[in-house]
């Protein structure tokens, strides 16, 4: 807490430019320099991570595509070399030049191996049988063959082994490839022979190149008979290869064409032999690509400092501007001097601070003339106030004194004999009890909703005389005082059957209210029927009547009880409880309230 406070006590001394510029270092600068650091760090070590599992599965798919072919290759070679006709010609003493030629063209093996398999450039077998003569893929030893080394180790030993040979063709050309050299173990012969399956490079670039990487590939520790660059053919491979290990692994970053590039080495194994290949795959363009995004990062960053620096500058210089004038203004008015300039820039809180200003010089301008342009407004207010406060005593009519009065006139026409009259003011006070007692309330009961229509039925009963007889019905069991209903819903649907369904009704009319109980889906339902037999409705007009009650029109007067009992079941009680409405022309009308049963 000290420290805050010496720190908000040190802050608050600087200006204003001083203090945006002391936010922006710490809240900016600061936070944005070390995340940057650390995202650059991150993302370097991110991509080279990426860039190394790549050229590492790049290796990898390389050294099984050596595998397959160097197998392949060891299973040709394995037929060859113990074909039976092959170690018959190899074996035979031809009579003549012509004799052996002949031998030789009319076995088709190597032509057929030659053929079928593409990776295949050359197959040759070297015999020192003095009574052979050159044809097709077999050659008589001569004296270079026989200094050759590869030729010496072939008869050296009994297993196959591979080389990385040099050879030139008869323009001129020259080209490395990857040979499968075995001597051909003749039984019974004093001759030797030596296979020699010469790989395609052509086959290789097209199966190894992936256009991206550069892969180099030698044997043992021969020169690189391999290339994705044409030019490294025959050079020494990378001088760090530690021919002494078995199975030597490495990924490195080293120095390439005066470049830094991802490197990555492993050794290939090759079936049935001892020979092992050592696989170079190179990442000439990673390492730069990874610095181009790095200084990428940078300069985002950078701009990232440098332009909120220039906003900051140059809002600082007009925010200061705005501020020194809204101090000078407010200097002026503790002057008493209130020629306050008209305008003010911006529309921020400072325009409102000098909006404020300007109110308070007006106020204090106009201060005498504002007082008594209140005192005027207070006596009209307290004049209003009398006239309001009048008007609701004279709308405060007590009910008590409405059933007095008509107590009074009933005891006035029972004194007078007039026990009709008596009966019907007793009755009319009855019903308005009922009626303003309920005013306001959420729920009464049902027996209390009952007995109200069967006041007002005597009420009825006292015009219509026996033209209209009523009765109701109420489900055995049912305990009336103990159902809670919505107050006033049916003595207006009573009287709409009045009014709508005796009008034509000279004798006979009857009113009937049946209530019962039902279970629907798990909830027990009320339902309360209203049915008169009085002129009923065509079809058309009973539709419209049900349209009439579920949607409201301010311009009509007709249906405007049922509307308003439809409306008020609807939004109490929720979906699926209305009104429903069944009528047939000189059958009557049947008025159905369905609502939830609610105890009390």
């Amino acid at each position: 807490m000290i420290k805050r406070l010496r720190f908000t006590r040190i802050f608050s001394r600087a200006r204003i430019r001083q203090q945006l510029y002391i936010m922006y270092t710490a809240v900016v600068v600061i936070p944005v320099v070390l995340i940057g650091i650390f995202l650059l760090f991150h993302n370097y070590r991110m991509m080279v991570n990426y860039h190394e599992d790549l050229l590492e599965s790049d290796n990898r798919r390389v050294k099984n595509i050596l595998f397959e072919i160097t197998t392949q290759i060891y299973n040709i070679s394995e037929n060859i070399t113990f074909d039976d006709t092959i170690q018959s010609l190899l074996t035979t003493d031809h009579s003549s030049s012509d004799a052996c030629r002949l031998a030789v063209s009319q076995n088709f093996l190597l032509d057929h191996y030659h053929s079928t398999y593409t990776e295949i450039q050359e197959i040759a077998v070297y015999t020192d049988n003095p009574t052979f003569a050159d044809c097709k893929q077999f050659y008589c030893v001569n004296k270079d063959i026989l200094e050759e080394e590869w030729y010496q180790k072939a008869l050296s030993r009994a297993g196959i082994f591979w080389e990385g040979l040099f050879w030139q063709d008869e323009y001129g050309n020259e080209y490395w490839n990857l040979c499968l050299i075995r001597k051909v173990p003749l039984i019974n012969s004093d001759y030797h022979a030596v296979l020699v399956i010469r790989i395609s490079d052509d086959y290789l670039r097209m199966r190894l190149d992936s256009g991206e990487y550069i892969n180099e590939i030698s044997v043992d520790r021969g020169p690189v008979f391999y290339s994705s660059d044409r030019t490294k053919y025959g050079r020494m491979p990378y001088s760090e290869i530690d021919y002494a290990e078995p199975y030597f692994q490495m990924s490195d970053r080293i120095r390439w064409d005066g470049e830094t590039c991802f490197i990555d080495i492993s050794t290939l194994g090759t079936y049935q032999s001892d020979s092992r290949l050592y696989i170079c795959t190179t990442d000439p363009g990673g390492y730069r690509n990874i610095e181009n995004i790095l200084w990428l990062c940078g300069a985002v960053l950078l701009l990232a400092l440098v332009i909120p620096l220039i906003m900051i500058h140059f809002f600082t210089a007009y925010f200061v501007e705005r501020v020194g004038v809204l101090r000078q203004e407010m200097h002026k008015a503790s002057r008493q001097d209130y020629e306050l300039i008209p305008m003010f820039q911006g529309k921020d809180e400072l325009s409102e601070a000098f909006s404020d200003l300007q109110i308070m010089v007006k106020n204090i301008k106009e201060q005498e003339a504002k007082v008594y342009e209140a005192q005027i407004k207070e006596q009209e207010l307290l004049i209003n106030q009398q006239e309001m406060e009048f008007k609701m005593l004279a709308s405060q009519i007590n009910p008590h004194f409405l059933y007095n009065t008509l107590e009074t006139i009933r005891m006035k026409a029972f004194t007078a004999g007039d026990r009709e009259v008596a009966t019907a003011v007793k009755l009319l006070g009855k019903s308005m009890r009922y009626v303003l007692e309920n005013v306001g309330t959420s729920y009464t009961t049902l027996e209390k909703e009952l007995d109200h229509v069967d006041v007002y039925m005597m009420i009825q009963h006292l015009r219509f005389g026996d033209r209209i007889r009523y009765e109701r019905k109420v489900e055995e069991g049912m305990d009336l005082s103990r159902y809670q209903i919505l107050p006033l819903l049916l003595q207006p649907v009573v009287e709409n059957a009045i009014v709508h369904g005796m009008e034509e009704k000279d004798e006979g009319g009857l009113i009937s209210i049946s209530v019962y109980t039902k279970t629907s889906d798990q909830k027990e339902i009320l339902y309360i029927d209203v049915e008169d037999n009085g002129c009923g409705m065509t079809e058309e007009i009973l539709e419209k009547l049900r349209n009439e009650i579920e949607i409201r029109d301010m311009s009509r007067s007709k249906s405007i009880g049922l509307y308003n009992i439809n409306q008020r079941i609807n939004q109490h009680y929720g979906n699926g409880y209305r009104t429903h409405i069944y009528s047939e022309k000189q059958e009557g009308t049947l008025v159905r309230l369905v609502i939830p049963v609610k105890m009390r």
